[in-house]
């Protein structure tokens, strides 16, 4: 609309100048080979117009033929990228539908039209691993890392292609290549991480998550705690050749995630060593009250060598305090009153745990209070039994893997920080078992059930119908007689002694499970046979 407004103004001033002119009296005189010609002044303008308009029109024609060839070429490249261009599309549509025959179709065409297009390359690459042709697949990523703009996409391709063969040296060199070419890819950063914690290279990982957080590949709370965790590995590492190193690295660590188990438990053990033992203890306390865990309760009991077991009791007692209710902290308290033989305290910790449904290791440490304060009683069997079927108490855990000792990256995945402290999934269904004070206060051995002998049922009588018309009483049927047959005894081969008669061994009742229920279901009944 503009340009329409535009050209109507030029034309209104050109006609306007026009009728100006042609009001004016001068006119123009040309001179050509000694003659002389006059014309008035608008038709001098109107002549000067239209030679300059014929002039331009004649230099546009020259100029379209002069590029005439290249357009015409220009034309039908055009054509034919688009037609490329249109197979790439209707490939891809291909790989994401399924279709292998056409995706290798239009591959093929897109391949012969545009020749080393990336697009063309990486349709070629998806059809390829459509098709399950693994080398046409790597073929066509390693011709992509001939341009820079297709060289990351050309990594990443060859890098699935390793882990797929399970290749991890060749992978971990894409890896490393791909974070040179560009440090900003999250794939790549993450895999060399893991690689590099798989190989306990702690430094390298150390250096290779600075990058990741400074490129924000990851938030900074996940960045703090995965470097927590790979300075406690490298401290654990480095625990038996530098231990003032390892001591360093493990409080560190600490700064970062106060409440790690493993990096508390490794400080608190140098700085033990080192006589700190107050800071070794502040350390322990710090990381129990985020997560109350064994090995913190151990290493607190522990703290300083030589201890009676009267000062270890009082030490954990003041432990449990901080965290009082916890049920790891009952299981602490109770164990330090067994060492010091405190039985009471020992058994009133753990009655909270036996009535909500006591785990194997409350099992086991109840068979451990009745040895060391009665002796091998049928209590310690009891509870042991108990043990068996009781559910599992949490462990390191991680991707499936159960582990008795925390691990800084899954031995399945590679991920950092894996390991979770919880129970095993495949025995969470496992039965909850509750026991009560009575049952605490039980037996030595399980009451021997009476024998009862069940009278033999009377038969009932049944009625028979009969048409009402010739209604009676009903005639009872009598219950048919059981006549058993006493076999006859063998006798013996001539020549040849009778064998001695079998003693008679008396029927005794068997012995109720422990805590599987009443005794009813396992009582001889005997039953009178009729005749």
């Amino acid at each position: 609309m503009i340009r329409v407004v535009v050209t109507v103004v030029i034309f209104a001033l050109v006609a306007y100048g026009l009728y100006v002119l042609a009001d004016r009296p001068e006119s123009v005189s040309l001179t050509f080979n000694h003659a002389q010609h006059s014309v008035k002044l608008v038709w001098a303008v109107v002549a000067l117009i239209v030679i300059v308009a014929l002039l331009m029109m004649i230099i546009g024609l020259a100029r379209w033929l002069l590029r005439s060839p290249a357009n015409v070429t220009g034309y039908f490249r055009t054509r034919r990228r688009s037609r490329g261009f249109n197979a790439v599309t209707q490939g891809m549509i291909a790989v994401g539908s399924g279709d292998v025959r056409r995706a290798q179709k239009q591959a093929n065409d897109a391949e012969r039209i545009l020749g080393r297009e990336p697009l063309a390359l990486l349709l070629r690459a998806q059809a390829s691993q459509l098709s399950g042709d693994r080398a046409g697949a790597e073929t066509a990523f390693r011709a992509m890392l001939n341009e820079a703009e297709t060289k990351p996409l050309g990594l990443r391709g060859l890098f699935v292609e390793a882990r797929r063969r399970g290749d991890a040296h060749a992978a971990r060199l894409l890896a490393a290549e791909a974070v040179k070419t560009s440090p900003s890819l999250p794939w790549a950063g993450t895999a060399l991480l893991e690689f590099q914690s798989v190989e306990k290279d702690w430094a390298g990982a150390l250096a290779t998550l600075g990058r990741n957080a400074d490129h924000r590949l990851i938030d900074k709370e996940t960045a703090r705690r995965h470097r927590a965790v790979l300075l406690t590995a490298r401290a654990i590492d480095q625990a038996e050749r530098d231990r003032a190193a390892a001591k360093a690295s493990a409080l560190e660590a600490l700064k970062l995630a106060p409440g790690l188990v493993p990096a508390a438990v490794l400080a608190a053990k140098l700085l033990s060593e080192s006589n700190d033992i107050r800071k070794a203890a502040r350390v322990l306390e710090t990381a129990w009250r985020v997560q109350p865990h064994p090995d913190l309760a151990e290493a607190y009991m522990n703290v300083r060598l030589g201890d009676s077991a009267r000062d270890r009791y009082a030490r954990v007692q003041h432990l449990a305090a901080l965290m009082a209710g916890n049920p790891e902290a009952s299981i602490a308290l109770a164990r330090a009153a067994l060492s010091a033989r405190d039985f009471t305290v020992a058994r009133s910790s753990l009655s909270p745990l036996l009535a909500s449904g006591a785990t194997e290791r409350v099992c086991l440490l109840m068979a451990e209070i009745e040895e060391a304060e009665n002796g091998a009683t049928g209590k310690v069997r009891e509870w042991l039994s108990r043990a068996l079927r009781a559910p599992r108490d949490p462990v390191w855990t991680a991707d499936g893997v159960v582990s008795d000792v925390w691990l800084p990256v899954s031995p399945v995945t590679g991920r950092i920080d894996a390991f979770e402290w919880k129970t095993p999934v495949e025995r969470l269904g496992a039965p909850v078992m509750s026991y009560s004070d009575d049952v605490l206060a039980d037996i030595d051995e399980p009451e021997q059930p009476k024998l009862v002998e069940a009278p033999a049922p009377a038969p009932t009588p049944v009625a028979l119908e009969t048409p009402k018309a010739a209604a009676a009483e009903p005639v009872p049927i009598e219950p048919a007689k059981v006549e058993v047959l006493k076999p006859e005894p063998l006798k013996p081969p001539p020549g040849r002694r009778p064998p001695p008669p079998m003693p008679v061994v008396p029927s005794h009742p068997v012995p109720d499970d422990p805590g599987t229920g009443s005794d009813e279901a396992n009582r001889v009944v005997r039953f009178p046979i009729n005749g």
